[in-house]
């Protein structure tokens, strides 16, 4: 029975209302019904996905290497499982690419939090993670591009996140598929207004990844504007998930700096990773002499440097479409920070995969195309994605 409303007492909406009787079995009839209505969206994805993992175990046999080994602990998975098992140093110390307090400690936590529960090993733990985070992820990537434009471009986008040059990366022990499905949900989160989930959301964003502070800009800028133009509670909430979408990252940020005992601790560390802000004058001169004046250029470096001016172009292609504005923040303040950083050049396209919102224009008119258009530049780029990520763990010598 509803509850008598008088004078003195606020309509409640019903989606913030505790559940009644059977409140619990209508709420996860719900899920069930929004998990079957992504499900064409999510096979998709694994299709992609399933198809790369067998041309790289393919291609590994071949080699005589081991496919474990290449997406449970190579490179940077390896710092994860570090932290994990040890935590982190109290010292800055002076040796170059050797500070485990670049990395962000949302993943090794949870590493070693499900590790202490689980009979496998940590690095299996770890890869097991980021598997069940990518379907999470996709999940959310369709959620947003269904609410802007239907369930058929939401399919489509979801597909083509898992066919990206980098997509290998998702199933690997690393942590772009826990920040993809974090930025996802946000994203979608402040797209219906729900800002306290936005901005938990964000939170952990923030202790997830650097660019961590891309999603925080996107929900604060959507946040302070809906606060200016709501009214009441409303209103209040927006405030209050824009003041607090950043905290996870400057959380961090801080502890870093009182661990060391200098203000500017976790920049000090970046730069002995080579990570300092140019402005871009780096990402340029890499690009120029690559595609300009490199007269045998690695390929996997040229695939970058594609990604790279590709992502701009379609960035520019949003910009235009006039997507929501929150969209358009986080895609901006992400490229800027992944094109704006000196230092390493090589995975910079890895750093853009959580920018699904970029792949919005190709994803919508791809679902207006003819189905046999749609599912040829699908299954193409699906198979690129396969054969790059195979080139990625076993002929690129370097980290993804």
């Amino acid at each position: 029975m509803p509850p008598v409303i008088t004078a003195r007492t606020p309509t409640v909406p019903a989606s913030r209302r505790p559940p009644g009787p059977g409140g619990e079995r209508r709420r996860g009839r719900a899920v069930g019904v929004a998990l079957g209505y992504a499900a064409p969206a999510l096979l998709g994805y694994l299709a992609v996905r399933l198809f790369g993992l067998l041309v790289l175990a393919r291609w590994a046999r071949l080699k005589g290497h081991g496919v474990w080994p290449a997406l449970a602990t190579s490179w940077d998975s390896r710092w994860y499982l570090d932290i994990a098992a040890h935590g982190y140093t109290d010292r800055l110390g002076v040796a170059m690419d050797a500070n485990n307090l670049a990395f962000f400690p949302l993943y090794p936590a949870l590493i070693r939090g499900f590790g202490a529960a689980t009979p496998g090993s940590a690095a299996s733990v770890g890869l097991v993670l980021a598997g069940c985070c990518s379907l999470v992820a996709a999940w959310g990537v369709f959620a947003v591009g269904d609410r802007l434009h239907g369930r058929r471009t939401g399919t489509v986008l979801a597909v083509l996140w898992g066919a990206l040059p980098v997509g290998a990366v998702q199933w690997m022990g690393y942590t772009e598929s826990l920040f993809t499905a974090l930025t996802a949900w946000s994203l979608y989160a402040v797209l219906g207004g729900r800002w306290g989930w936005a901005a938990g959301l964000a939170v952990a964003a923030g202790l997830t990844r650097p660019t961590g502070i891309a999603l925080a800009a996107a929900v604060t800028a959507a946040g302070l504007t809906a606060a200016v133009r709501d009214r009441g509670g409303e209103r209040r909430e927006a405030l209050l998930g824009a003041l607090a979408a950043p905290l996870g990252w400057l959380g961090y940020v801080g502890w870093v700096g009182a661990r060391l005992g200098r203000w500017d601790g976790y920049f000090a560390v970046q730069r002995l990773w080579r990570n300092e802000w140019d402005g871009g004058a780096d990402t340029l001169r890499e690009l120029r002499e690559l595609l300009a004046y490199d007269r045998t250029p690695q390929l996997f470096l040229v695939a970058v440097s594609a990604v790279l001016v590709l992502s701009t172009g379609l960035y520019a292609l949003c910009v235009a479409d006039r997507q929501p504005p929150v969209l358009r923040v986080f895609c901006g303040v992400l490229l800027l920070v992944v094109l704006g950083s000196g230092g390493v050049y090589f995975p910079r396209a890895r750093f853009l995969l959580p920018g699904f919102p970029l792949l919005l224009p190709v994803a919508t008119a791809l679902a207006r195309a003819r189905p046999a258009v749609t599912v040829l530049v699908l299954t193409g780029a699906a198979a690129c994605s396969a054969w790059l990520g195979g080139y990625m763990l076993l002929v690129w010598a370097g980290p993804p």
